[in-house]
């Protein structure tokens, strides 16, 4: 994709690899606006960087979504840029004697599968009237094997990953292109839950900077499924007859 010169709006933006993304993209000159729930955060964050923009919007909320398309159609017509990056990671046992928090599921939910789906019905009119736009969808290299201990999770960036081939594939005729980016496991808040690191190659924790600089490599590629470091791990174990060994290893 072009990675300059856009107007870019960035979900889960004021932490973790959101703000790594929108700091990455706002160096390059773009127009960032950085969104999410916690205005604090958002207001931090744009302090920090002197013209980026923000506006706060919960992602697993219909209304809050389509409020701030409408409002953002009007502050920034020229909006030819999403990235959904927004999500939330739990841990759910279900062989537990106590049934998991099924709210907690259905946020989980909410946030990671109908967030992206609602990001994008309610942004795709915007983005068809700019002459080039893309919609980057951030799934997981877990989508490819999962990590047991995240059922939810993983099952919900294997949503992303199968819901973003079939957008591309829609929005092949329009102005609007669909990358998927993979991030490994990567050193940031989301991955507070997560054990010890493993020696398992790809399973060992990339520093945040590190991934955003490779993130932005991929991103200035032409290239639609972007798979960084330990990502690229797992997808090649989940497409082949290695599935199962690779999951059987990343969760030993």
């Amino acid at each position: 994709m072009k990675t300059t010169g856009n107007t870019i709006l960035i979900t889960g933006g004021g932490s973790g690899i959101g703000r790594g993304l929108a700091e990455a993209f706002h160096q390059l000159g773009n127009t960032v606006i950085i969104a999410g729930r916690r205005e604090f955060v958002l207001r931090d964050t744009t302090a920090a960087n002197p013209g980026m923009h923000y506006i706060t919007f919960d992602t697993s909320n219909a209304h809050s979504i389509t409020t701030a398309a409408a409002d953002l159609k009007t502050r920034f017509p020229q909006l030819n840029v999403i990235i959904n990056n927004a999500g939330m990671q739990r841990v759910f046992d279900f062989s537990a004697n106590e049934a998991p928090d099924d709210a907690a599921i259905q946020e989980e939910i909410n946030t990671n599968i109908s967030g992206v789906l609602r990001m994008t019905t309610a942004f795709l009119p915007q983005l068809k009237l700019q002459p080039s736009a893309t919609i980057v969808n951030l799934s997981s290299g877990l989508a490819f094997v999962p990590i047991a201990r995240y059922p939810v999770y993983c099952a919900t960036k294997a949503f992303v990953h199968s819901f973003t081939m079939s957008l591309r594939l829609q929005l092949q005729n329009t102005s609007v292109s669909v990358v998927e980016l993979a991030p490994p496991w990567v050193k940031t808040d989301l991955d507070a839950t997560h054990t010890t690191p493993t020696a398992h190659e790809g399973m060992s924790p990339m520093p945040l900077n590190d991934f955003i600089a490779a993130a932005m490599q991929e991103l200035s590629s032409n290239e639609v499924e972007l798979k960084v470091a330990g990502a690229k791990y797992l997808y090649a174990g989940g497409i082949s007859d290695r599935l199962y060994a690779t999951f059987e290893q990343i969760n030993h």
